[in-house]
């Protein structure tokens, strides 16, 4: 696809002249082309890597969307009184990114989006079970609010598919809800069983030559098939240099494209979409806690915050800088992060500090987990955590990609997995204090053996069981941690991308330090300070923010220049 250009008069100083130029390829980027094309204006859109798809394309591939249609199709009961409700007792009011006025728009929008999705050929599906975060506050939903996409053979993309950003993850084509049960697998019925039925369809899909992918993959491959139907443009390998800035109105970008710079002009306004600053070490310095390390971060390599440094030239007001969606990561002997998402839910685990205390739900949100390892480091020494397993943990669940039960030699031998016959060995390896951790253990037994936590009540929600054992009863995520021999492997606050950046208003506009706009410049993603605030409400927040500000974005400009036509 290439980018159609208008005539330019000579001297104009314009390579190319557009409607809308759409900075990065994430979720929203498309959502908000697509909403200008079917509205009659031109878009296009620019990615600085030479990959398609931003760290939407590396994602679970799922958006959290109260009241959504589809859910509500699939029985689920909502509300936009439960909605509201569910953002403030989770949300709340973090400052002027999670204004009402913004809330408001978030909320309202969710349903002409999604069926404007729909209708473009995004086969989205509810994510059954897939739970609200805080599902025990009012408003929640334990049913879930979350979507994804049906799978997707990404051979329909064409030349395409080349350009496509991967996650680096063995390429399973799996459904949300059939994770967790995959991850008690092959020791469970129900685990053993979707085991199975993935493998007979991926057997199917090679028999057949497809090539099927889930998660952010299929999302971001149905979001390029619509885009390749209306003809939009993507350019790849075409980073931004700076915005341009004629009389206080951004009026286009200047970027690199092969090998030379490159004016666009955008005559109804540029929508930055191009991720925050996670791969950036002087940004994170400044702006967000310590420690931390680029080392830790998921997110993809294009996230290194260059244009939200141009943003704030020109005047653009920031927030939420220090925030990030934490996720608790170990580094694998490569180097290379791994996520704990499910196996911290599993019982016969516990997540312990320098002093061997607990001190989180270790079943809770990803981020709430990392925010409690920062908030604990500044008390106890929690960066690095402990996550401690107990033989039964080790041989029964899997741990990243590999199966209960298969323990690489190498992961014990370059010392990322410890190993002990008893818990004082293991603190002893792990420079945590022995008596400490067992105390913790002690207490954290006694309780755990009827299934209880009253120290953080793991397991008390429906999120905390989505990923529990459902054979482990009373409580599918606690059970003592007390058959050796022991496991331990260091947890940092790893992230999937900042969730603090530009500050914008309900229509995505960037706004200055006073509050006024900046004409011109919108902005959605990651590279913004977040609606979601300090908290992931729900499977897919971000990206659901990213699409909904993209949309909101695009149709204020559609209003701003019929009144331009109108007036001329």
């Amino acid at each position: 696809m290439t980018a159609r250009q208008d005539e330019t008069a000579p001297g104009s100083g314009w390579d190319v002249v557009t409607d809308l130029v759409v900075v990065g390829s994430g979720g929203g980027s498309l959502c908000s082309a697509l909403v200008a094309h079917e509205n009659g204006l031109q878009a296009l859109v620019i990615e600085k890597t030479d990959v398609f798809g931003g760290s939407t394309a590396m994602s679970g591939g799922v958006l959290w969307l109260p009241n959504n249609p589809v859910s509500r199709k699939a029985g689920v009961q909502d509300s936009p009184e439960d909605a509201r409700r569910y953002f403030a007792s989770a949300v709340g009011d973090v400052g002027p990114s999670t204004s009402p006025e913004r809330v408001e728009a978030f909320l309202n929008a969710v349903e002409p989006m999604t069926e404007f999705l729909l209708e473009r050929g995004i086969p989205f599906r509810h994510c059954e079970g897939y739970s609200d975060y805080y599902d025990d506050r009012p408003g929640g939903k334990a049913r879930s609010r979350s979507l994804e996409t049906e799978l997707l053979d990404m051979r329909r993309l064409g030349p395409w598919r080349e350009k496509f950003r991967s996650s680096g993850m063995p390429a399973v084509p799996l459904y949300t809800g059939e994770v967790s049960p995959m991850s008690t697998a092959p020791y469970s019925k129900r685990g053993a069983a979707t085991v199975a039925r993935v493998g007979a369809r991926m057997a199917a899909a090679r028999a057949t030559g497809r090539e099927l992918r889930g998660t952010g993959a299929a999302l971001q491959g149905w979001m390029l098939l619509a885009a390749i139907r209306a003809e939009i443009p993507i350019w790849t390998g075409t980073p931004v240099v700076d915005l341009v800035v004629e009389d206080g109105e951004v009026v286009g970008v200047e970027a690199e494209r092969e090998g030379r710079r490159t004016r666009i002009r955008a005559r109804a306004g540029v929508l930055l979409n191009s991720g925050g600053f996670s791969h950036n070490p002087a940004m994170r310095q400044k702006y967000g806690p310590a420690p931390a390390s680029v080392e830790w971060t998921s997110a993809n390599d294009g996230d290194t915050g260059e244009v939200i440094e141009a943003a704030m030239r020109r005047g653009a007001a920031v927030d939420l800088m220090e925030e990030a969606w934490w996720i608790p990561s170990s580094i694998l002997p490569d180097g290379t992060p791994q996520f704990a998402v499910y196996e911290r839910a599993k019982p016969h685990s516990m997540i312990v500090d320098a002093t061997g205390a607990r001190f989180v739900n270790e079943a809770a949100s990803y981020m709430e987990v990392g925010q409690a390892m920062y908030a604990r480091d500044r008390e106890a020494g929690a960066v690095p955590s402990w996550f401690i397993m107990d033989s039964r943990h080790r041989s029964r669940y899997l741990f990243g990609l590999t199966p209960g039960g298969v323990t690489p030699r190498k992961w014990i031998s370059s010392g990322y997995m410890k190993k002990a016959g008893t818990l004082e060995e293991l603190a002893a390896q792990c420079g945590i204090d022995a008596a400490g951790l067992r105390r913790t253990a002690d207490r954290f037994n006694t309780s755990a053996a009827h299934g209880k936590d009253p120290d953080f009540h793991k397991g008390e929600r429906a999120y905390d069981r989505y990923y529990g054992d459902y054979r482990v009863r009373p409580n599918p995520c606690v059970a003592p941690v007390s058959k050796g021999p022991f496991y331990a492997v260091a947890l940092y606050p790893g992230d999937v991308g900042t969730a603090g950046g530009l500050l914008t208003d309900e229509h995505a506009r960037v706004l200055r330090e006073g509050g006024e706009p900046i004409p011109g410049l919108y902005a959605t993603g990651n590279c913004t300070a977040s609606v979601m605030g300090r908290t992931y409400p729900g499977a897919g927040a971000s990206i659901a923010a990213s699409f909904i500000f993209g949309w909101l974005a695009t149709h204020h400009m559609i209003q701003n220049t019929a009144r331009s036509t109108s007036v001329a």
